[in-house]
């Protein structure tokens, strides 16, 4: 079972319909039993930076995020989800993130002729290739909406890039972390393809957990 994340962030929905067309069983949940005996969670999200995190701390999701975190269970982000991963977004100054990786959400940079927000579909470049995108070749297109981008500090961490004014860190990767500034729910063949690669990645570890407790 994937546990999709409710904190009242917009987008929700699409991201259930994805993975039920996949043929997975989700629930919408905001309870910490229920997310914490899941396969793998998602953390969606469209909406500001602050008034998300003071929906997580209000819903007490904060904590169980980071023990999804702790306990090595498959967790991905999307879009603002990506962003509150961090430690701080020039969106909402003073506003602490999740901080479970390292690294700053900035504002795309204004230039004549560029359009803010970033709205449409855009090409992924691979600097480390990562495990969700697996059978996915370079230079494939997926849907893009934000106007705040990540800068990880550690690059070894981007698994994809795309360039928009600036070179957008579009994608990451660490141990059992995941997460992508685009919608992979909105993007096609390929958003599907890369959701399909995250819930193989929760059969592999729910199988290496299996296999160690016994």
């Amino acid at each position: 079972m994937i546990a999709i994340i409710d904190y009242d962030a917009g987008n929700i929905k699409s991201v259930e319909k994805a993975l039920a067309y996949l043929g997975e069983e989700v629930r919408i949940t905001r309870d910490r039993e229920e997310i914490l005996a899941s396969d793998g969670v998602i953390l969606p999200g469209v909406g500001a930076f602050g008034d998300a995190m003071e929906k997580l701390h209000t819903y007490g999701l904060v904590d169980v995020i980071r023990e999804v975190v702790r306990r090595q269970i498959p967790f991905l982000g999307i879009c603002l989800g990506l962003q509150l991963m961090f430690e701080s977004s020039e969106e909402t100054p003073g506003v602490e993130g999740l901080h479970l990786l390292d690294g700053t959400i900035r504002r795309i940079p204004a230039a004549p002729g560029l359009k803010i927000p970033h709205i449409g579909w855009n090409d992924l470049t691979f600097p480390n290739k990562g495990r969700l995108f697996r059978g996915i070749e370079e230079h494939s297109y997926v849907y893009f909406v934000h106007s705040f981008y990540l800068e990880a500090a550690d690059s070894s961490i981007v698994t994809a890039t795309t360039e928009y004014g600036t070179r957008i860190h579009a994608s990451v990767e660490k141990d059992n972390i995941f997460a992508c500034q685009f919608h992979p729910e909105k993007s096609s063949r390929i958003g599907l393809k890369i959701l399909q690669n995250f819930v193989d990645i929760t059969k592999e570890y729910r199988d290496q957990h299996t296999q160690g407790g016994q």
